[in-house]
């Protein structure tokens, strides 16, 4: 079984119309990494549209065995560091990324 971690990259994640000072494609780049060092443990995807645009960055981890964690406001290098922590070293999940955690649209109401 495989970890999935899905960036959002539509209308609103991953643009520099939206959020300029962030380099999204580093972004990317430090996921793919992280997937291409994981020995085929880790898959890393885009998707155009996640709808939750309010809440840009979003980035979807799917951990093998457990519920999709919704993550919003990835935009800071030290919630990536925190995010490359816990797809390097399983278990749960820091403490820090709580503070990113958002509803999945589908749930919301």
């Amino acid at each position: 079984m495989r970890d999935y971690v899905t960036v959002c990259r539509g209308c609103c994640c991953g643009t520099v119309k939206k959020h300029p000072d962030y380099d999204h494609e580093e972004q990317v780049r430090r996921l793919t990494a992280l997937a291409a060092a994981s020995g085929d443990r880790l898959r890393v995807r885009t998707a155009d549209c996640l709808d939750a645009c309010e809440h840009s960055n979003v980035v979807v981890v799917k951990p093998r065995g457990h519920k999709p964690v919704w993550l919003g406001f990835v935009l800071q290098d030290a919630t990536m560091d925190d995010l490359e922590r816990w797809l390097t070293e399983g278990g749960p999940m820091p403490a820090a990324l709580e503070l990113n955690r958002i509803e999945p649209p589908a749930q919301r109401a």
